[in-house]
């Protein structure tokens, strides 16, 4: 998708949610970031509306920067051969977003991982349980703050 491509999207999205959504980073770096409780609308008018139709989650994965967690939703329309990147941030104290597995049946396993390795609760998933770690496993590896040391005894 091209940037004017996005800032269309943007515009159009805008005029409908407002403040809920912005365009960060440039080029072919360029996303929009979506605030949490307005995520599931804007998802499912980028899946449903016939002017952007991204039919298809690409990937759904997160990033651990520490004060937040970004989310990370790489969208794909089939029909248009349009692609765009969504990214939703929730603060280290409330590591809780809603579940995309009833627009995207295909994120029950990425957000069962993101679970798992991250600890971000997903509202509203069907089985969400570990899907990597054993399930005594009380801690998220992928996390910064996870010692590896401390709970292994080995040393990296």
């Amino acid at each position: 998708m091209s940037n004017l491509d996005i800032n269309e999207v943007l515009a159009a999205l805008q005029a409908h949610c407002g403040e809920s959504i912005q365009l960060i980073g440039e080029d072919s770096q360029a996303a929009l970031l979506v605030m949490p409780e307005r995520m599931l609308e804007v998802l499912d008018i980028l899946k449903t509306n016939e002017l952007y139709q991204f039919n298809m989650l690409r990937n759904l994965t997160a990033v651990d920067y520490l004060e937040y967690m970004e989310l990370v939703y790489h969208l794909y329309s089939l029909p248009l051969r349009h692609a765009i990147t969504i990214k939703v941030r929730c603060t280290m104290e409330a590591l809780k977003v809603p579940s995309v597995t009833k627009i995207w049946p295909s994120a029950n396993f990425q957000e069962r991982e993101i679970y798992d390795l991250l600890g971000v609760d997903f509202i509203g998933h069907p089985d969400l349980r570990r899907i990597l770690m054993p399930e005594e496993f009380t801690e998220h590896p992928l996390r910064k703050t996870y010692n590896f040391v401390a709970n292994t005894g080995e040393k990296r």
